[in-house]
Protein backbone atom coordinates (compact mmCIF):
# COMPACT_ATOMS: atom_id res chain seq x y z
CA UNK A 1 0.00 0.00 0.00
CA UNK A 2 1.30 3.74 -0.95
CA UNK A 3 0.58 6.99 0.13
CA UNK A 4 -1.30 7.95 3.48
CA UNK A 5 -4.29 6.19 4.83
CA UNK A 6 -7.44 8.14 4.98
CA UNK A 7 -6.54 10.73 1.88
CA UNK A 8 -9.87 12.70 2.06
CA UNK A 9 -9.16 16.24 2.49
CA UNK A 10 -10.80 17.89 -0.67
CA UNK A 11 -13.24 20.95 0.15
CA UNK A 12 -15.12 19.99 -2.76
CA UNK A 13 -16.47 16.80 -0.91
CA UNK A 14 -16.11 17.55 3.05
CA UNK A 15 -13.72 18.98 4.99
CA UNK A 16 -12.85 15.70 6.74
CA UNK A 17 -10.98 17.60 9.43
CA UNK A 18 -13.66 19.35 10.92
CA UNK A 19 -16.99 19.01 11.09
CA UNK A 20 -20.08 21.16 12.88
CA UNK A 21 -20.48 18.79 15.61
CA UNK A 22 -24.28 19.41 17.27
CA UNK A 23 -24.37 17.16 20.34
CA UNK A 24 -21.89 13.96 21.24
CA UNK A 25 -23.87 11.55 23.56
CA UNK A 26 -21.82 8.82 25.66
CA UNK A 27 -23.44 5.59 26.23
CA UNK A 28 -22.47 3.37 28.87
CA UNK A 29 -23.56 -0.68 27.84
CA UNK A 30 -23.13 -3.78 29.22
CA UNK A 31 -23.53 -7.07 27.36
CA UNK A 32 -23.02 -10.56 28.62
CA UNK A 33 -20.59 -12.48 26.47
CA UNK A 34 -21.51 -16.19 25.34
CA UNK A 35 -18.97 -17.53 27.29
CA UNK A 36 -16.24 -16.19 29.00
CA UNK A 37 -13.55 -15.03 27.56
CA UNK A 38 -9.75 -15.83 30.01
CA UNK A 39 -6.07 -14.56 29.45
CA UNK A 40 -3.22 -14.12 31.42
CA UNK A 41 -4.20 -10.81 32.35
CA UNK A 42 -7.67 -11.85 33.83
CA UNK A 43 -11.29 -13.28 33.00
CA UNK A 44 -14.17 -11.40 31.31
CA UNK A 45 -17.82 -12.20 31.76
CA UNK A 46 -19.48 -9.49 29.97
CA UNK A 47 -18.72 -6.58 27.67
CA UNK A 48 -18.67 -3.27 29.21
CA UNK A 49 -18.27 -0.25 26.78
CA UNK A 50 -18.60 3.12 25.92
CA UNK A 51 -20.46 4.17 22.88
CA UNK A 52 -19.96 6.90 21.69
CA UNK A 53 -22.28 9.22 19.23
CA UNK A 54 -22.36 12.30 17.28
CA UNK A 55 -24.76 13.90 15.91
CA UNK A 56 -24.48 16.63 12.78
CA UNK A 57 -27.96 17.55 11.70
CA UNK A 58 -29.78 14.70 10.66
CA UNK A 59 -26.92 12.40 10.19
CA UNK A 60 -25.31 10.17 13.44
CA UNK A 61 -21.92 8.85 13.63
CA UNK A 62 -21.25 5.59 16.05
CA UNK A 63 -18.09 5.00 17.70
CA UNK A 64 -16.69 2.40 20.31
CA UNK A 65 -14.09 3.10 22.86
CA UNK A 66 -11.93 -0.51 23.44
CA UNK A 67 -11.14 0.00 26.82
CA UNK A 68 -11.65 -2.93 29.17
CA UNK A 69 -13.44 -2.34 33.04
CA UNK A 70 -10.42 -3.15 34.98
CA UNK A 71 -6.59 -1.81 33.89
CA UNK A 72 -5.07 -5.35 32.56
CA UNK A 73 -4.97 -4.49 28.93
CA UNK A 74 -3.43 -1.12 29.50
CA UNK A 75 -4.10 1.57 32.05
CA UNK A 76 -6.81 2.84 30.21
CA UNK A 77 -10.24 1.52 31.71
CA UNK A 78 -14.43 2.42 30.74
CA UNK A 79 -14.22 4.54 33.70
CA UNK A 80 -11.06 6.86 32.77
CA UNK A 81 -11.98 6.62 28.93
CA UNK A 82 -15.74 8.17 29.91
CA UNK A 83 -13.81 11.05 32.45
CA UNK A 84 -11.69 12.16 29.40
CA UNK A 85 -14.53 12.00 26.89
CA UNK A 86 -17.03 14.02 29.46
CA UNK A 87 -14.43 16.60 30.61
CA UNK A 88 -11.90 17.24 27.99
CA UNK A 89 -12.13 15.61 24.54
CA UNK A 90 -15.84 15.83 23.53
CA UNK A 91 -16.44 19.49 24.55
CA UNK A 92 -12.58 20.26 22.46
CA UNK A 93 -14.43 18.34 19.40
CA UNK A 94 -17.51 20.75 20.09
CA UNK A 95 -16.06 23.73 20.53
CA UNK A 96 -13.71 23.50 17.45
CA UNK A 97 -14.63 20.39 15.39
CA UNK A 98 -11.89 18.82 14.38
CA UNK A 99 -9.82 16.11 15.26
CA UNK A 100 -6.29 17.44 15.37
CA UNK A 101 -7.15 20.24 17.97
CA UNK A 102 -9.22 17.52 19.76
CA UNK A 103 -6.44 14.94 19.70
CA UNK A 104 -3.92 17.53 20.89
CA UNK A 105 -6.03 19.08 23.61
CA UNK A 106 -5.02 15.75 25.82
CA UNK A 107 -1.77 13.58 26.59
CA UNK A 108 -2.10 9.97 25.84
CA UNK A 109 -5.83 8.22 26.09
CA UNK A 110 -5.53 6.52 22.98
CA UNK A 111 -8.81 4.40 23.05
CA UNK A 112 -10.54 7.30 24.23
CA UNK A 113 -9.39 9.34 21.31
CA UNK A 114 -9.99 6.19 19.15
CA UNK A 115 -13.91 5.87 20.02
CA UNK A 116 -14.78 9.60 18.96
CA UNK A 117 -12.30 9.28 16.30
CA UNK A 118 -14.47 6.43 14.72
CA UNK A 119 -17.61 8.87 15.32
CA UNK A 120 -16.29 11.17 13.59
CA UNK A 121 -15.16 9.30 10.32
CA UNK A 122 -18.72 7.60 10.72
CA UNK A 123 -19.94 10.79 10.55
CA UNK A 124 -17.67 11.70 7.37
CA UNK A 125 -18.54 8.93 5.42
CA UNK A 126 -22.43 9.31 6.06
CA UNK A 127 -22.06 12.97 4.93
CA UNK A 128 -19.58 11.45 1.58
CA UNK A 129 -22.03 8.74 0.65
CA UNK A 130 -19.06 6.54 1.04
CA UNK A 131 -18.03 3.61 3.32
CA UNK A 132 -15.63 3.85 6.22
CA UNK A 133 -13.32 1.43 4.23
CA UNK A 134 -13.42 4.22 1.09
CA UNK A 135 -12.66 6.85 3.61
CA UNK A 136 -9.65 5.13 4.56
CA UNK A 137 -8.35 4.36 1.28
CA UNK A 138 -9.10 0.68 1.03
CA UNK A 139 -11.99 -0.96 -0.13
CA UNK A 140 -15.06 -3.06 0.98
CA UNK A 141 -13.67 -6.41 0.09
CA UNK A 142 -13.92 -9.91 2.98
CA UNK A 143 -11.61 -9.99 4.78
CA UNK A 144 -9.94 -13.38 6.18
CA UNK A 145 -10.56 -14.10 9.97
CA UNK A 146 -9.82 -16.18 12.80
CA UNK A 147 -10.49 -16.79 16.19
CA UNK A 148 -9.08 -16.58 19.65
CA UNK A 149 -9.85 -19.19 22.16
CA UNK A 150 -8.90 -17.86 25.61
CA UNK A 151 -7.76 -20.48 28.06
CA UNK A 152 -10.28 -22.74 29.59
CA UNK A 153 -10.76 -25.27 32.54
CA UNK A 154 -9.64 -28.30 31.07
CA UNK A 155 -7.56 -29.79 27.61
CA UNK A 156 -10.54 -31.34 26.48
CA UNK A 157 -12.60 -27.72 26.66
CA UNK A 158 -9.88 -26.49 24.16
CA UNK A 159 -9.95 -29.43 22.08
CA UNK A 160 -13.77 -29.16 21.78
CA UNK A 161 -13.62 -25.66 20.94
CA UNK A 162 -10.49 -25.92 18.54
CA UNK A 163 -12.12 -28.52 16.51
CA UNK A 164 -15.73 -26.65 16.24
CA UNK A 165 -13.43 -23.35 14.69
CA UNK A 166 -11.98 -25.63 12.61
CA UNK A 167 -15.06 -27.34 11.22
CA UNK A 168 -16.77 -23.73 11.23
CA UNK A 169 -13.78 -22.42 8.80
CA UNK A 170 -11.59 -19.87 10.71
CA UNK A 171 -8.59 -19.37 8.89
CA UNK A 172 -6.42 -18.79 11.96
CA UNK A 173 -6.58 -20.15 15.55
CA UNK A 174 -4.89 -18.34 18.60
CA UNK A 175 -5.01 -19.90 21.84
CA UNK A 176 -4.32 -17.82 24.86
CA UNK A 177 -1.25 -19.01 26.96
CA UNK A 178 0.38 -18.28 29.93
CA UNK A 179 3.04 -20.60 32.40
CA UNK A 180 1.41 -23.78 33.16
CA UNK A 181 -1.25 -23.10 30.28
CA UNK A 182 1.26 -23.53 27.09
CA UNK A 183 3.52 -26.74 25.82
CA UNK A 184 0.73 -29.02 26.70
CA UNK A 185 -2.13 -27.46 25.42
CA UNK A 186 0.10 -26.76 21.91
CA UNK A 187 0.88 -30.26 21.84
CA UNK A 188 -2.53 -31.72 22.27
CA UNK A 189 -3.84 -29.41 19.61
CA UNK A 190 -0.96 -30.42 16.83
CA UNK A 191 -1.61 -34.38 18.07
CA UNK A 192 -5.39 -34.11 17.23
CA UNK A 193 -5.83 -31.72 14.72
CA UNK A 194 -2.39 -31.95 12.81
CA UNK A 195 -1.48 -28.88 10.92
CA UNK A 196 -3.20 -26.15 10.69
CA UNK A 197 -2.37 -21.98 11.25
CA UNK A 198 -1.97 -22.24 14.87
CA UNK A 199 -0.59 -19.00 16.77
CA UNK A 200 -0.49 -18.44 20.30
CA UNK A 201 -0.95 -15.57 22.77
CA UNK A 202 0.87 -14.92 26.55
CA UNK A 203 -0.16 -11.15 27.08
CA UNK A 204 2.98 -10.29 28.32
CA UNK A 205 2.82 -13.21 31.21
CA UNK A 206 6.57 -14.48 31.15
CA UNK A 207 9.88 -12.98 31.61
CA UNK A 208 13.20 -13.33 30.88
CA UNK A 209 14.00 -16.47 32.71
CA UNK A 210 11.57 -18.12 30.54
CA UNK A 211 13.02 -17.48 27.11
CA UNK A 212 14.69 -20.61 26.92
CA UNK A 213 10.98 -22.57 27.52
CA UNK A 214 9.66 -20.39 24.79
CA UNK A 215 12.16 -21.63 22.67
CA UNK A 216 11.18 -24.81 22.47
CA UNK A 217 7.36 -23.93 20.42
CA UNK A 218 9.15 -24.37 17.36
CA UNK A 219 8.97 -27.96 17.27
CA UNK A 220 4.78 -27.02 16.83
CA UNK A 221 5.44 -25.06 13.80
CA UNK A 222 3.05 -22.02 14.79
CA UNK A 223 2.34 -19.14 12.79
CA UNK A 224 3.80 -16.49 15.44
CA UNK A 225 4.08 -16.00 19.20
CA UNK A 226 2.33 -13.08 20.68
CA UNK A 227 3.37 -11.07 23.06
CA UNK A 228 5.45 -13.21 25.09
CA UNK A 229 6.95 -10.42 27.36
CA UNK A 230 5.84 -7.13 29.19
CA UNK A 231 5.13 -4.15 26.77
CA UNK A 232 8.19 -2.47 27.52
CA UNK A 233 10.83 -5.08 27.75
CA UNK A 234 12.04 -5.33 23.58
CA UNK A 235 15.12 -5.80 24.38
CA UNK A 236 13.74 -9.26 25.65
CA UNK A 237 11.62 -9.79 22.80
CA UNK A 238 14.44 -8.71 20.47
CA UNK A 239 16.71 -11.67 22.24
CA UNK A 240 14.13 -14.16 21.85
CA UNK A 241 13.52 -13.34 18.10
CA UNK A 242 17.43 -14.02 17.68
CA UNK A 243 17.03 -17.67 18.62
CA UNK A 244 14.14 -18.42 17.73
CA UNK A 245 12.08 -19.61 14.51
CA UNK A 246 8.90 -19.00 15.14
CA UNK A 247 7.99 -15.33 14.48
CA UNK A 248 7.13 -12.99 17.44
CA UNK A 249 4.00 -11.00 17.11
CA UNK A 250 4.01 -7.64 19.10
CA UNK A 251 0.69 -6.17 20.55
CA UNK A 252 1.01 -3.86 23.67
CA UNK A 253 4.32 -3.43 22.80
CA UNK A 254 3.72 -0.90 19.97
CA UNK A 255 1.12 2.36 20.94
CA UNK A 256 2.25 4.13 17.40
CA UNK A 257 4.03 4.35 14.28
CA UNK A 258 7.37 5.48 16.49
CA UNK A 259 7.29 2.39 18.51
CA UNK A 260 6.98 0.05 15.48
CA UNK A 261 10.14 1.50 14.67
CA UNK A 262 12.13 1.48 17.47
CA UNK A 263 10.72 -2.49 17.98
CA UNK A 264 11.97 -2.77 13.95
CA UNK A 265 15.24 -1.37 14.97
CA UNK A 266 15.60 -3.62 17.84
CA UNK A 267 14.74 -7.13 15.86
CA UNK A 268 11.90 -6.90 18.62
CA UNK A 269 9.59 -8.88 16.03
CA UNK A 270 8.28 -9.62 12.92
CA UNK A 271 4.84 -9.00 12.80
CA UNK A 272 2.29 -6.48 14.32
CA UNK A 273 -0.73 -7.13 15.84
CA UNK A 274 -2.75 -3.57 14.89
CA UNK A 275 -5.70 -2.59 17.26
CA UNK A 276 -6.72 0.90 16.29
CA UNK A 277 -8.00 1.44 19.96
CA UNK A 278 -4.67 0.80 21.29
CA UNK A 279 -2.88 2.90 18.81
CA UNK A 280 -5.27 6.04 19.35
CA UNK A 281 -8.09 5.58 16.00
CA UNK A 282 -7.77 4.57 12.86
CA UNK A 283 -5.44 7.10 11.09
CA UNK A 284 -3.14 6.13 13.93
CA UNK A 285 -3.02 2.72 12.75
CA UNK A 286 -3.02 3.85 9.40
CA UNK A 287 0.45 5.51 9.66
CA UNK A 288 1.38 2.03 11.96
CA UNK A 289 0.18 0.08 8.50
CA UNK A 290 2.17 2.26 6.62
CA UNK A 291 5.28 2.20 8.35
CA UNK A 292 5.25 -1.83 7.98
CA UNK A 293 4.81 -1.75 4.44
CA UNK A 294 7.90 0.14 4.07
CA UNK A 295 9.84 -2.17 6.36
CA UNK A 296 8.42 -5.15 5.69
CA UNK A 297 7.04 -6.37 9.06
CA UNK A 298 3.52 -8.20 8.62
CA UNK A 299 0.12 -6.82 10.42
CA UNK A 300 -2.77 -7.96 11.33
CA UNK A 301 -6.27 -6.47 13.04
CA UNK A 302 -6.66 -7.30 16.12
CA UNK A 303 -9.57 -6.89 18.44
CA UNK A 304 -10.69 -6.05 21.98
CA UNK A 305 -13.95 -8.11 22.16
CA UNK A 306 -15.63 -4.72 20.30
CA UNK A 307 -19.66 -5.24 19.79
CA UNK A 308 -20.61 -5.01 16.22
CA UNK A 309 -20.31 -1.05 16.55
CA UNK A 310 -16.39 -0.86 17.10
CA UNK A 311 -15.91 -4.68 15.04
CA UNK A 312 -17.31 -2.42 11.89
CA UNK A 313 -14.88 -0.02 12.17
CA UNK A 314 -12.04 -2.28 12.60
CA UNK A 315 -13.11 -4.53 9.55
CA UNK A 316 -13.11 -0.95 7.41
CA UNK A 317 -9.46 -0.84 8.43
CA UNK A 318 -8.68 -4.55 7.82
CA UNK A 319 -9.58 -3.92 4.52
CA UNK A 320 -5.93 -1.93 4.11
CA UNK A 321 -3.90 -4.27 5.66
CA UNK A 322 -4.41 -7.27 2.93
CA UNK A 323 -5.20 -10.80 3.68
CA UNK A 324 -1.68 -12.67 4.20
CA UNK A 325 -2.54 -13.60 8.14
CA UNK A 326 -6.18 -13.37 9.27
CA UNK A 327 -7.44 -11.21 11.73
CA UNK A 328 -8.71 -11.19 15.29
CA UNK A 329 -12.47 -10.18 14.07
CA UNK A 330 -14.52 -13.29 14.65
CA UNK A 331 -18.21 -12.79 13.82
CA UNK A 332 -20.91 -11.30 16.04
CA UNK A 333 -22.17 -14.47 17.31
CA UNK A 334 -18.44 -15.19 18.43
CA UNK A 335 -19.24 -13.03 21.68
CA UNK A 336 -22.74 -12.08 21.97
CA UNK A 337 -26.15 -13.87 21.58
CA UNK A 338 -27.33 -10.45 20.23
CA UNK A 339 -25.07 -7.80 18.96
CA UNK A 340 -25.41 -3.86 19.03
CA UNK A 341 -25.89 -4.17 15.20
CA UNK A 342 -29.05 -5.41 13.18
CA UNK A 343 -28.24 -7.50 10.97
CA UNK A 344 -25.14 -9.14 13.14
CA UNK A 345 -21.72 -9.48 11.80
CA UNK A 346 -21.26 -13.16 9.94
CA UNK A 347 -18.79 -15.08 8.56
CA UNK A 348 -18.52 -17.30 5.56
CA UNK A 349 -18.45 -20.78 5.49
CA UNK A 350 -14.43 -20.43 3.93
CA UNK A 351 -13.55 -17.89 6.90
CA UNK A 352 -13.93 -14.88 5.63
CA UNK A 353 -16.54 -11.87 7.10
CA UNK A 354 -17.54 -8.61 4.25
CA UNK A 355 -16.54 -5.37 5.18
CA UNK A 356 -19.39 -3.19 5.35
CA UNK A 357 -20.16 -1.36 2.23
CA UNK A 358 -22.96 1.09 3.35
CA UNK A 359 -22.06 4.51 4.01
CA UNK A 360 -19.61 5.31 7.18
CA UNK A 361 -19.23 2.02 9.40
CA UNK A 362 -22.30 0.60 7.04
CA UNK A 363 -24.10 -0.89 9.68
CA UNK A 364 -27.40 0.16 11.26
CA UNK A 365 -27.51 0.46 15.17
CA UNK A 366 -30.15 -1.42 17.03
CA UNK A 367 -30.57 1.44 19.04
CA UNK A 368 -34.06 0.29 20.79
CA UNK A 369 -31.36 -2.91 22.23
CA UNK A 370 -28.56 -0.48 23.27
CA UNK A 371 -31.23 1.53 25.29
CA UNK A 372 -32.17 -1.76 27.16
CA UNK A 373 -28.52 -2.75 28.04
CA UNK A 374 -27.75 0.88 28.85
CA UNK A 375 -26.12 1.42 32.51
CA UNK A 376 -25.35 5.02 32.19
CA UNK A 377 -25.25 8.34 29.77
CA UNK A 378 -23.58 11.42 29.29
CA UNK A 379 -24.79 14.43 26.87
CA UNK A 380 -22.64 17.31 25.62
CA UNK A 381 -23.55 19.81 25.73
Amino acid sequence: MSGPIYPISSAAEADADSLWIDDVQLLCVRLPLVSPFETSLGVLYEKEAVIVRLRCGEFLGWGEVAAWPEPWFSEETVATALYVLERYLGPSLLKRGDLETMRNSVRGHPMAKAGLEAAFLDLVGKLLGRSLAAVLGGAPTPVPVGISVGIQATLKDLSRIVDASLSRGYRRIKIKIRPGWDVEPIRQLRTLFGEFDLSVDANGAYGRPDIDRLREFDEFELSMLEQPFEPNDLPAHASLQRITRTPICLDESVRDARGLEVAAALGAGRIVNIKPGRVGGLRQAGAVQNLADEINVDTFCGGMLETGIGRAANLAFASLTGGRIAHDLSPSGRYFERDLIDPPIEMTDGGYVEVPSGPGIGVAVDEAWLRDLLVGSRSLP
